[in-house]
């Protein structure tokens, strides 16, 4: 896959009139490394020093500082500590998407370039106000990207999501399984909860109640504070009879035995 060429047309949709990163990413040391700058603005971040913060890591990011790059996109996605900015956002995510070439050796770089491929995606699934229309189609295929060649946990989750609905391309309900199966097996809780939901209902995969049940227990374990799942965990929970419950609890125990660690 040519994922230039992916990104390519986005900006042709109505984005590719703004600019820069920072206003102000010039005012930064310019002797600096983009590490140093990036590790200077990051320390200005925590300590809440917002323009510091923009200074530096908009400095690393101008020189394609992929990190930078990355929390840049994550503080205008957010509006933390500045204006909502969906636009720019998406800008400095695509930067990461365009520079990155199949088959490169990403090493630490690998959850920045999975996660723009991700963010992207999720552009593409809601659109930006005033600035680019929803595509469907295009979201599938950068979440089905980083899903595959990534292995990226919430890429699997939003790609079953669009299996399960069929948008951005046809239904399929095994599909969806599959690719929540996957991500539940990295811990991704809304896959583990959904996968146990269609395990108990044996949509995409033979009904089973104990497996099902299963998730929805590890699910809720690992979130206890969310109410959908809770809400899905009880309901199952109330319709088994008493060897699925404490079938489904061992094995629940036995994954967080082998698993847990790895989360």
């Amino acid at each position: 896959m040519q994922t230039n060429k992916l990104i390519i047309a986005a900006l042709a949709a109505g984005i590719a009139g703004v600019t820069g990163f920072t206003g102000a990413a010039l005012a930064f040391d310019l002797d600096a490394t983009p590490r140093e700058a990036f590790r200077e603005g990051y320390d200005a971040y925590k300590n809440g020093d917002t323009k510091n913060a923009l200074d530096g890591m908009g400095f690393a990011a101008e020189k394609g500082h992929r990190p930078a790059l990355w929390k840049l996109g994550q503080i205008y996605a957010t509006g933390d500590g500045v204006a909502e900015d969906d636009r720019k956002a998406f800008l400095l995510f695509s930067r990461i998407v365009n520079d990155y070439k199949d088959g490169d050796r990403l090493g630490s770089d690998l959850r920045f370039v999975s996660g723009a491929f991700v963010a992207i995606g999720g552009y593409y699934q809601t659109g930006i106000i005033d600035a680019m229309p929803a595509n469907e189609v295009r979201a599938r295929r950068f979440f089905r990207y980083a899903a595959s060649y990534f292995r990226d946990a919430e890429a699997q989750y939003r790609l079953a999501g669009m299996y399960l609905s069929g948008q951005g391309g046809d239904e399929n309900h095994r599909q969806a399984a599959r690719w929540y199966k996957l991500s539940a097996g990295k811990c991704h809780v809304g896959a583990q909860a959904m996968l146990g939901r269609l395990m108990l209902e044996g949509i995409g995969v033979r009904r089973n109640t104990v497996n099902g049940l299963m998730w929805l227990s590890i699910a809720r374990q690992e979130r206890p504070s969310d109410a959908d799942v809770q809400l899905l965990h009880e309901e199952a929970f109330a319709a088994a009879r008493e060897a699925e419950r404490a079938k489904a609890m061992a094995l629940a125990q036995d994954w967080f035995e082998r698993q847990n660690k790895a989360c």
